[in-house]
């Protein structure tokens, strides 16, 4: 018997582009009176934030903002920010988050490749603008925020933030006519060499929103502190989470612990994001006198695998933390670390140990697998056998801006290629190894530089540490500790040496130990690339 399943057309009724702009009419419609924003006394509620936002799209449009113009906003976790993440998406452009970290060299490349027609930023940032502008040898227009928090600096002479709202407010629904349209461009890091523009798509950062939200169980208005920069992968994608689900989102402005402690307490946060660096600082800004979060607050953590002493100690004060993995290709976290009912028995330190793998695929991401460099098979579940981590899913970018090659190379026989080595547990959970480019190979033996990081962090001397390769005579190379010690903590090269011995195995033990403050990114990532520089001038 023939049939015949093509016959129907998409309408109106039945098919409707997926985009986070959904998020935003359902908080107005069903979750108008509920709080949406709260910064130092400022409140406002998801009807007037509706409005707002609304207004800003309008005023955008005005000054010809249309559909594929890339906005790039260089602006702290502030509401402005928020508010774009949504308003700009209704105009149809594309929203470019700049990392306010980055130094003016940077930021000028970025504003010239990702070929801006506007620029939104806070007033307390305009001397880093002024000085890309100046590298740039032109200037881009701009529209400045006055937010009374920051610091007073010598305008541009762009229009006020504010003076967006007079243009009247943007009717209906503003879904894109494709989903498939860019939302936002992000860039990476720029660890090593140029960073690269990743292009996000309407419906990625919808499915990444949803998978959030079952992947970590939330409920409907959760309180949500805003520590993850929203110029990370748009913070991980949880503005556009709140919305879906009516909660609120608390600004600081500044992510200092002292700042993050407060905040908990004062507006009872349920849930944050933020960098396990981010974690270590809030448990050592604890007094004698402190008493853990009651009840407990819920954390991702994610960019770098967490040590789990940190996790042990973020348990201690309240914080229950699972961790995430992701990349800024793959809009943020696509696998976790699911809490498994068996280890609960467990004390402590060996829970920690478990929490600190990269886990399984999150609901939203179709594939995470582990295939072995040589086979191209899917590694074993032995965890020993390493491989590099492949995902495939709604959630992988549409690819690198400008950057076909890139684009093409990371797309490889259909699989996203992350870069990151892991090995798969019997319990099926990926553990990551290391960056495939931070594998020590030392006489013939694969030493994962995470693996000692991880020991180095059970010293109560350590506040943070890196380990790189090293040139070696015999073994051809073999592994650097970088450390950076607690403020007025003592140790030795050969202290910290020979306590590795006695916790891993002799051939991994680093064989030279550099005490330094060590350079990181914004997102609380260890820059290793400028610490293999420092060590191939090393040799033992």
């Amino acid at each position: 018997m023939q049939t015949n399943y093509e016959a129907f057309p998409r309408t109106a009724a039945n098919y409707v582009p997926l985009s986070p702009i959904s998020f935003l009419n359902r908080a107005e419609a069903l979750h108008g009176a509920r709080t949406a924003v709260i910064y130092g006394d400022q409140q406002r509620s998801w009807s007037e934030t509706a409005a707002r936002i609304r207004s800003v799209a309008a005023g955008l449009m005005a000054r010809g903002i249309e559909k594929g113009d890339t906005v790039s906003v260089l602006c702290p976790n502030i509401p402005e920010l928020f508010e774009l993440h949504f308003a700009l998406p209704l105009t149809g452009a594309v929203i470019n988050t700049l990392n306010t970290r980055l130094e003016p060299e940077t930021i000028a490349y970025i504003l010239d490749h990702a070929d801006t027609k506007l620029v939104i930023v806070d007033r307390e940032l305009i001397p880093l603008l002024s000085k890309a502008f100046g590298l740039m040898q032109r200037q881009i227009p701009v529209i400045e925020i006055h937010d009374p928090n920051a610091e007073v600096t010598h305008p541009l002479g762009g229009d006020d933030y504010e003076s967006l709202l007079e243009a009247g407010a943007l009717k209906g629904p503003g879904l894109p006519a494709d989903e498939w349209d860019a939302i936002a461009l992000n860039y990476t890091s720029g660890t090593s060499g140029r960073p690269k523009g990743v292009v996000y798509h309407h419906r990625g950062a919808y499915l990444m929103a949803l998978g959030t939200v079952a992947a970590w169980q939330q409920p409907h208005y959760p309180v949500y502190l805003s520590v993850v920069p929203m110029f990370h992968c748009n913070g991980w994608g949880h503005p556009w989470v709140m919305a879906m689900l009516g909660g609120t989102m608390v600004f600081t402005r500044t992510p200092a612990p002292a700042k993050i402690i407060e905040a908990i307490r004062t507006h009872g946060v349920t849930h944050f994001g933020a960098a396990p660096i981010v974690l270590q600082m809030l448990a050592e800004a604890q007094t004698d006198d402190f008493q853990p979060f009651d009840p407990v607050v819920r954390v991702l953590t994610a960019g770098a695998p967490p040590p789990p002493a940190v996790l042990e100690k973020a348990r201690a004060i309240g914080l229950e933390v699972m961790q995430v993995y992701g990349l800024t290709e793959t809009y943020g976290h696509i696998s976790k670390c699911l809490w498994q009912d068996s280890w609960g028995d467990l004390d402590a330190s060996q829970q920690a140990e478990l929490q600190s793998q990269q886990g399984i695929a999150l609901p939203m991401v179709e594939a995470v697998s582990v295939f072995e460099a040589g086979t191209g098979e899917i590694v074993p579940q032995d965890g020993e056998t390493q491989g590099e981590i492949g995902i495939r899913g709604n959630t992988v970018m549409k690819g690198y801006y400008k950057d076909p090659e890139a684009t093409a190379k990371a797309f490889e026989n259909g699989w996203f290629w992350s870069g990151d080595a892991a090995v798969v547990q019997p319990s099926g959970y990926m553990q990551i190894r290391d960056r495939l480019k931070d594998v020590i190979i030392s006489g013939g033996e694969n030493i994962s530089s995470v693996e000692i990081e991880s020991a180095l962090y059970r010293h109560p001397s350590v506040q943070a540490a890196a380990v790189v390769a090293m040139p070696h005579e015999k073994w051809g190379e073999t592994p650097c500790a970088f450390i950076e010690l607690r403020e007025g903590a003592e140790a030795t090269e050969e202290a910290i040496i020979a306590f590795c011995r006695d916790h891993l195995a002799g051939f991994k033990a680093p064989k030279a130990v550099v005490f330094q403050e060590l350079p990181k990114t914004s997102t609380g990532k260890i820059q290793k690339f400028q610490l293999r520089e420092i060590a191939k001038t090393m040799s033992r």
